[in-house]
């Protein structure tokens, strides 16, 4: 083949919109495609893919080509995403996928189902060895959809369309995050790329390495007071999925320019959507070995199904885990979120804590009977004095529940000496496939 006619054939594949995505996502001049001639029928194959760098970190990424055949997932298709997994294992680099794809070649029959379960095998074998992203930027639907929710975070643009069924039915961006599948909603385009780009600074290239360190900058000056504004290094949180479980907030930030997952609960109840968050979260976060921080007000659980979930995370995370009771901690919220006995590493707590095995209006009848004598509108205020006197932070830390009391002003230093303390943290565990909780 001539060079004029191969010159021309890169010009083609060029001016696809996604040649153009992938390139604005890596790097200015370090894409290098893979099976850039790849044939699927009388044309090219629906998908452009190859590997470069972002901040200078090595990614493999694909982007599902719309301008050809609609994007519909191929046998070719298939084998190129296989090739590019496979080198991703080989390496140990992140996988980002751009997601635009009609569906399938239908015509190809079980040659395409035969390929599609190869790259859903890929992306398995992948999960908790390197992180995957999933940009959905337009319509992703059957085998495709599959692949794209089974990543460890899932973009959306808000024009795009995600399903495992054809008809599209519930499938917008704005449901998919209100049901804890998307982590985040782009505006377009161009604001699904950065997203990803800015979690790549966040994340490991796999699960033997350690995430970008960064230089340590002042948290920002927040007005709501929000503990964990005060907390994390400026300008650095990454909240995840805040549209789904809303009870509780997880987001991916920096300590001392140290990447850290951040759980934090609003006080009252955990509901079930919210208890499944954090769970998802911990065991994300476990698997590329980035510490947990828990900022605890919480006083207990509405589902004990998803308690389960949340207690069984955080006791089988080896990853460092620091908890910080911010309000109240109650009974099994203390005890799968905070407590020294679900593994947490370490313990510490405001002054104004309540940590307590029942709510503290129980705990006062059962205690101090004789105070609770009193007119049913004034006894949640008895109680909540009994718990300040009786169920402090200081009780628990004098019966090493707590591992120190710490002032507000005081807690960003603290955690920042806890976390270069436990970087060294290694936990041997038992011979076993996982766990089944």
């Amino acid at each position: 083949m001539s060079i004029e006619k191969i010159n021309q054939a890169k010009a083609e594949i060029a001016s696809t919109s996604a040649y153009k995505t992938i390139t604005e996502f890596f790097d200015a001049d370090s894409f290098c495609e893979i099976d850039a001639f790849a044939k699927s029928g009388e044309g090219y194959a629906e998908v452009v893919a190859g590997f470069g760098t972002v901040e200078g970190m090595p990614v493999y990424a694909f982007a599902q080509n719309s301008d050809i055949c609609g994007g519909a997932m191929s046998k070719a298709q298939a084998a190129k995403l296989k090739k590019l997994y496979d080198l991703a294992l080989k390496t140990g680099a992140p996988v980002v996928g751009f997601y635009d794809s009609v569906g399938g070649r239908l015509s190809q029959g079980t040659e395409l189902l035969a390929g599609c379960g190869q790259v859903l095998n890929c992306a398995a074998s992948l999960s908790g060895v390197v992180p995957q992203i999933s940009v959905v930027l337009g319509t992703c639907l059957g085998t495709s959809a599959l692949n794209a929710v089974s990543a460890d975070v899932v973009i959306m643009s808000e024009k795009a369309q995600l399903s495992l069924s054809v008809t599209g039915e519930n499938s917008s961006a704005q449901y998919n995050a209100e049901n804890g599948v998307a982590a985040l909603v782009a505006k377009d385009t161009q604001e699904a790329v950065s997203m990803a780009k800015e979690l790549m600074l966040y994340l490991p290239s796999n699960n033997l390495n350690m995430a970008p360190q960064s230089f340590e900058e002042a948290p920002v000056e927040c007005e709501s007071g929000c503990i964990v504004s005060k907390t994390v290094d400026g300008n650095s949180a990454v909240k995840l999925y805040n549209e789904y479980g809303k009870g509780a907030n997880v987001r991916l930030a920096r300590i001392g320019g140290q990447v850290v997952g951040v759980v934090s609960t609003k006080g009252g109840m955990l509901d079930c959507k919210a208890t499944t968050k954090i769970a998802k979260f911990v065991r994300f976060c476990d698997a590329f070995s980035l510490p947990v921080v828990s900022f605890v007000n919480c006083t207990g659980f509405e589902s004990i199904k998803s308690a389960a979930k949340a207690a069984s995370a955080y006791a089988e995370a080896t990853t460092v885990k620091i908890s910080v009771v911010t309000g109240k901690a109650i009974g099994s919220a203390y005890i799968a979120l905070a407590g020294t006995g679900a593994n947490a590493d370490v313990v510490y707590a405001l002054p104004d804590a309540v940590i307590s095995p029942v709510n503290v209006e129980a705990a006062a009848f059962i205690m101090a009977p004789e105070a609770m004598k009193v007119p049913v509108d004034q006894q949640s205020a008895v109680a909540e004095k009994f718990a300040q006197e009786n169920l402090s932070a200081f009780n628990a830390a004098q019966n090493s529940y707590v591992d120190a009391i710490v002032e507000e002003t005081h807690l960003r230093q603290t955690l920042i000496s806890a976390l270069d303390m436990l970087s060294g943290k290694r936990v041997p565990t038992l011979s076993k496939k996982h766990s089944t909780i």
